[in-house]
């Protein structure tokens, strides 16, 4: 009977103790992976040859500084270059605000004198073919200068409309109507005084005839294409006392009322016992004709 070899044991390397965490343990042998290594290794290679960065950094702040020093010395050179331009033209424009001022100013004399003129004229014709009605046809036409009793009403805007210039309690028609005085307003003021018995009235010295109108241009109350400020002063001429009592009593009267204590409107009304209206500028008749004597 043969005898086999005996087999040999080769020995078996024992196991790592932490052979249970090799996650862990290539993790830890290969922190870092190949391809960032190498990166950093380029990056500490080249790191000599590159400026430290706390020194790049001042460079980049210099070079800004410099810059921004450059741009403003431009600015002031340009503004300095161009100032002078800048003043001569703005005098220009001053000096012809100016003469078109005094233009204006020349050419309102002039149609005030033209309008003294027409209205001596026309009072020189009344007087001659009026006969013994040519004071009466002058007074209710306002081509001369009347006087005698009547009332003196003064309408102001509110206070809060001198302090603010804007906004208001009263809105109409689409638009913001302030607590100051319009147009319209001093035109129901005139019709109620007419219709009270007033035999003529002037609001701020304009003598008010058949042709006059009262209309807005903004904020201004135009009278005969004439702006008036507030105050605004009504003279009547009639029974003064007659006159404010009718006044207050139509239904105008209460409108204005209405405005002072619903709106801060200020007005103040008093019998007069002479009050003076200075004759109307010119009142020119375009179509109206006198009737014929042969004429029905």
């Amino acid at each position: 009977m043969s005898q086999q070899p005996p087999v040999r044991r080769t020995a078996t390397p024992s196991p790592r103790p932490d052979a249970s965490m090799s996650l862990l343990t290539n993790v830890m042998d290969h922190s870092l992976d190949e391809g960032y290594a190498e990166a950093a290794a380029r990056r500490a290679a080249e790191g000599g040859q590159k400026l430290p960065t706390a020194l790049r950094a001042k460079l980049g702040l210099a070079a800004a500084l410099l810059l921004a020093a450059v741009v403003v010395t431009l600015g002031a050179a340009q503004a300095r270059i161009s100032a002078p331009t800048l003043a001569k033209e703005r005098q220009q424009l001053i000096d012809r605000i100016q003469k078109e001022s005094s233009d204006a100013d020349a050419l309102q004399k002039n149609v005030d004198t033209l309008r003294d003129a027409v209205g001596t004229k026309q009072r020189d014709v009344l007087e001659k073919h009026g006969g013994d009605k040519a004071d009466l046809v002058a007074l209710l036409a306002g081509a001369t200068a009347v006087q005698g009793p009547g009332l003196k009403l003064v309408v102001d805007d509110a206070k809060q409309t001198k302090q603010s210039g804007a906004g208001g309690p009263r809105e109409s028609s689409g638009f913001s109507d302030t607590g100051r005085v319009r147009d319209r307003d001093m035109q129901r003021i005139v019709n109620g005084l007419w219709q009270s018995g007033a035999e003529a009235i002037a609001v701020n010295g304009q003598r008010l005839t058949a042709l006059s109108a009262i209309r807005a241009a903004g904020d201004a109350i135009l009278v005969d294409n004439k702006p008036l400020p507030p105050p605004y002063t009504v003279l009547a001429v009639g029974d003064g006392e007659r006159l404010v009592t009718a006044f207050q009593r139509s239904a105008d009267g209460h409108y204005l009322r209405a405005l002072q204590e619903g709106f801060g409107v200020r007005t103040s009304i008093s019998a007069q016992s002479e009050v003076r209206l200075p004759a109307a500028p010119s009142l020119i008749v375009r179509n109206a004709k006198p009737q014929g004597k042969g004429t029905s």
